[in-house]
């Protein structure tokens, strides 16, 4: 049976305690997720990126929105994300729908990227045929002469995305693989706690 979630029961306030848990247990890259999203004729991807914030408004990344997971999130705006730590034994999957974030919120995380992240960013044409690496790392080198002392703008395609949660569930590892599953479902009175068997 369902139940409704107090506050000191939040599952957003939950992973962010188990991220913190992974981060202490030195959990190599921590942040980093499994990113699953559907075309809009129901084909399949999934691969890892990283996440740079969650809280009440949802869990966002940044990536290049003509590669395509950018396309896929744009034709279906539906997305799962997975994050597994084994130093903790814990386990997250959050489900939900997707929408870009604001210009000003790309700006900002844009401005406190490394320089050459920014470079590598404004001429790598994410998922495009590569004929010759050399050619890539030539053009940055080009855009880093021609730049030299200025700052980099954010191309406009170049942008972040929050999936807002619909359902988060937790997996806590336990002997005989009797593992221990919550799944927090939103609803219109707020999130909900059932329990799963493993």
């Amino acid at each position: 049976m369902a139940r409704s979630v107090k506050n000191d029961n939040d599952p957003i306030v939950r992973f962010n305690q188990w991220f913190e848990e992974a981060r202490r247990a030195k959990a190599p890259l921590p942040e980093s997720m499994a990113v699953a999203t559907a075309a809009r004729d129901g084909h399949v991807s999934v691969r890892y990126l990283l996440l740079k914030h969650a809280d009440d408004h949802g869990f966002v990344f940044y990536t290049d929105r003509r590669s395509r997971k950018g396309r896929e999130l744009r034709e279906n705006p539906r997305a799962s994300l997975a994050f597994y730590w084994d130093a903790t034994g814990k386990q997250v999957r959050v489900d939900g729908r997707i929408e870009e974030v604001s210009a000003d919120e790309a700006d900002a995380y844009w401005a406190t990227r490394p320089r050459q992240s920014r470079l590598s960013g404004s001429v790598s044409r994410q998922s495009a045929k590569l004929n010759d690496r050399a050619d890539l790392v030539a053009a940055v080198n080009h855009l880093r002469s021609a730049l030299k002392g200025s700052d980099i703008p954010r191309p406009a395609y170049w942008t972040g995305f929050r999936l807002r949660p619909e359902e988060i569930e937790f997996w806590t590892r336990r002997s005989h693989r009797l593992h221990e599953r919550e799944l927090f479902v939103r609803t219109p009175r707020g999130w909900e706690r059932r329990l799963l068997q493993p």
